[in-house]
């Protein structure tokens, strides 16, 4: 059977497309045409998102600049914005015709399935109340515990000992490390809604090309920690004020293969948590103060985004977005350009926090270390501590008496 010939950007690729068993062909070498792009093609998914991008702008819809899985339309009388993941949409607004007249435009085009309310999205249940709407990932929490026999397991108070330093030097390697890979693929999906275990996951990350028995044991303690948290994710009070604010912080040289520091930083509206991050810094920090200034160059971008995000949202900003660090001399430096010795070897993408800061972008404020939530993403806490920060994080756990009032 001779190749079929298709066209994929710069290369032509060939296809043998054997006719199905029953099809009577006059010609044995008759193939088909493709009309469709195929899953299986790279060029598959930027191609269905130009098309899809192109129809929603033909729709009246703008795309975001800031994040190009948004699309929004405002007119005089309402607002409305679509979220994009692949071929599944969420819809939100205030004017229900525009809405519906949006869902049946799709649906000419591609013949959509209208799954309702939003319900469950991505593997994350959604339920609502009159004190607001609560995002978890129970399911996915159960699935993982089933299939590593940890439904039984006796739950953990935190989801990572913080009498133990993992390392690439302790520990026996791992025969093979697929099954550690897929344990720690599973569970970055899930800091999608538990912000807490943010910090274990991002440092069990660092092992995935030399995993050994103790960091196999640590993501097991993860399992244990989830297997009393199960039902705990985001909240979004429906009495919240509109005010961003954010905490800053860093572990100088926690690392110890490396003696990178690690970047955390979170921020809030109002009392809901919306955005965090726990990264190991990309160089050496000489000093702590160096440390906690990278740490506030990302605060300061993830801000600046932030204010972005919610202009296109139609939020309107009235006070600047207030970052709390608990370091004096990273405040300093961001305030006052004049400590050329300490930052002179500095990159200058750092001193964005002093450039925002100018502009009345943010706010720095200090704050004492024992109230920094942001501390919760740097390091491994004690129990006392930990569970400190958690409760300043806003998560509600979604079976919990405080939703009752009309869960669905």
């Amino acid at each position: 059977m001779r190749p079929f010939w298709i066209q994929t950007g710069k290369k032509q690729l060939a296809v043998y497309m054997r006719p199905p068993l029953g099809l009577y062909l006059l010609e044995p070498d008759l193939v088909c045409k493709l009309n469709r792009s195929l899953y299986e093609l790279k060029q598959a998914s930027r191609q269905w998102n130009t098309k899809l991008a192109a129809s929603l702008t033909t729709a009246g819809y703008s795309q975001s600049k800031h994040d190009y899985s948004m699309f929004t339309k405002l007119s005089t009388t309402s607002f409305t914005v679509i979220l994009v993941y692949v071929d599944d949409l969420v819809l939100s607004g205030d004017d229900l015709g525009e809405i519906n007249r949006i869902k049946h435009y799709l649906h000419d085009l591609y013949k959509i399935k209208d799954l309702g309310e939003l319900k469950y999205f991505l593997g994350m249940k959604i339920a609502r109340s009159r004190k607001g709407i609560a995002v978890c990932q129970r399911k996915h929490c159960l699935d993982l515990l089933q299939d590593y026999g940890m439904l039984d397991a006796k739950p953990a108070s935190t989801p990572m000992d913080y009498t133990t330093h993992l390392s690439k030097k302790f520990g026996t390697l791992l025969a093979s490390n697929s099954e550690y890979r897929r344990i720690i693929g599973r569970l970055l999906y899930l800091t999608n809604t538990k912000s807490e275990i943010a910090y274990a996951v991002s440092k069990l990350s660092q092992f995935l090309d030399c995993a050994t028995d103790k960091n196999f044991e640590a993501a097991l303690r993860v399992l244990k920690y989830l297997k009393g948290a199960l039902a705990k994710g985001l909240f979004f009070s429906a009495t919240t004020d509109f005010t961003p604010s954010g905490f800053s912080d860093s572990d100088w040289a926690t690392c110890s293969d490396s003696r990178r520091s690690v970047t955390g930083h979170c921020f809030f509206l109002g009392t809901s948590i919306i955005s965090w991050k726990s990264k190991k810094q990309d160089t050496v920090a000489a000093s702590s103060c160096e440390a906690e200034y990278r740490a506030l160059a990302s605060a300061t971008k993830d801000a600046q985004w932030l204010a972005y995000m919610m202009k296109e949202l139609q939020i309107e900003q009235q006070k600047l977005i207030v970052i709390y660090c608990d370091s004096q001399s990273a405040l300093h430096i961001a305030v006052n350009p004049v400590y050329h010795e300490r930052t002179k070897h500095i990159e200058v993408d750092c001193h964005i926090a002093r450039d925002k800061w100018q502009e009345g972008v943010t706010k720095l404020l200090p704050i004492a270390s024992s109230e920094q939530t942001a501390d919760i993403l740097t390091k491994a806490l004690a129990p006392s501590m930990f569970k400190s920060c958690e409760s300043k994080l806003g998560l509600m756990d979604i079976h919990s008496p405080s939703l009752r009032g009309g869960v669905t």
